[in-house]
């Protein structure tokens, strides 16, 4: 698709998230902090909802920046630079109440991330960046999933024409210092537990090194965490890395990946961590499950962790937090979280717009 502006380049969609929650006031904060990295992005979600946010923030900021309606993406370079471009693209929700689970806010939540994706899928933007959803508040509005990941999954096989297991996808925390791929995601230990296969393994380790590989330009170095403490003390403490893990990880050698494993999970994440004085051993570590891969990458700073999720035929990140109900309506959110998203979304992206390509409509 080409832009009304002349460039092949796309625009970036950002969802505005639970609107009960911090999602409009992060999504107005990166707009009017980071003016440079938010040219070409556009916000899919309610008018009224943005400018209440706007407002939120201009009394105590004393800085103001225009929330302007737009009715299609190839608008965005067309307005005037330090503005946040709406694209009203759901019905305007009635009975959102501030830091509460609500089906209204769900709904206008979940109908974002859909408009979102299929326009993505469509090829209509390069990337979608999705500020915080409730789950609660998403199931009470009819969603049949617990989560931005597995909703994105369905929309991408619908698109294909393919059952939903045939799209596999993983979810990947990162930051400065750490990459993490997850094998499962959102369910309980116990179920967690059992879903350690050695297909899922092998495919974990498939799809961080196809994805990774595109962003790094060569194929990433995979450290692969063990489940049992010790990772498994040669079976005195498990059998799963001797009869699941260990084979996963020979047969993704053998397809000329560059895996290694498995490790304690106590230590691999050191091992993985880049810092100034020295670079980490692994280029990103394939956890086992959701709580020991996001604990070491989210114990290093929650500001500046993205969620990415790999496997999908379109560019997703995330800021790594909630809704966080407590502050909402406050102005107190860090938006450092979304920014880092946005530019994590411009480095998988690289036909994402950028200020460079505005053309403003004479006058603007």
């Amino acid at each position: 698709m080409s832009m009304a502006t002349g460039t092949n380049r796309l625009p970036i969609a950002i969802t505005m998230g639970d609107p009960a929650g911090i999602g409009p006031e992060i999504v107005v904060k990166a707009f009017r902090d980071a003016p440079a990295l938010t040219r070409g992005c556009f916000v899919v979600g309610d008018l009224a909802t943005l400018r209440a946010a706007q407002r939120l923030l201009t009394a105590p900021a004393g800085v103001s920046i225009p929330v302007a309606s737009i009715e299609h993406p190839d608008e965005v370079l067309r307005l005037p630079p330090n503005c946040l471009p709406v694209l009203q693209a759901i019905a305007p929700p009635e009975g959102v109440v501030t830091g509460q689970v609500g089906a209204a806010a769900g709904k206008a939540a979940g109908d974002c991330v859909v408009w979102a994706a299929r326009a993505a899928l469509a090829g209509q933007v390069s990337a979608i960046v999705t500020a915080p959803l409730h789950k609660e508040s998403l199931a009470a509005a009819g969603f049949a999933f617990p989560g931005h990941t597995e909703l994105l999954q369905a929309e991408a096989a619908a698109h294909l024409h393919r059952p939903v297991t045939e799209v596999p996808v993983r979810m990947m925390l990162a930051n400065d210092e750490m990459r993490t791929v997850l094998v499962s995601i959102h369910m309980s230990l116990r179920d967690a537990i059992d879903a350690v296969r050695f297909d899922g393994v092998l495919a974990t380790i498939r799809i961080a090194h196809q994805a990774l590989g595109a962003a790094l330009g060569r194929p990433p170095r995979i450290g692969v965490a063990g489940l049992n403490p010790h990772a498994g003390e040669g079976g005195l403490f498990g059998s799963e890395e001797r009869d699941i893990i260990a084979p996963a990880i020979a047969a993704a050698r053998a397809e000329g990946i560059d895996a290694h494993g498995p490790y304690a999970p106590d230590t691999v994440f050191m091992r993985a961590r880049t810092t100034p004085a020295q670079p980490g051993e692994f280029d990103v570590v394939i956890a086992m499950y959701h709580d020991q891969g996001l604990i070491p990458v989210k114990y290093l700073g929650v500001e500046k962790g993205v969620n990415v999720t790999l496997g999908l035929p379109l560019v997703r990140t995330s800021p790594d937090h909630g809704t966080a109900f407590d502050i909402a309506g406050t102005g107190r959110a860090d938006a450092s979280s979304l920014i880092e998203a946005i530019r994590m979304a411009r480095a998988l992206a690289p036909e994402a717009l950028t200020g460079s390509d505005a053309q403003p409509l004479r006058g603007a």
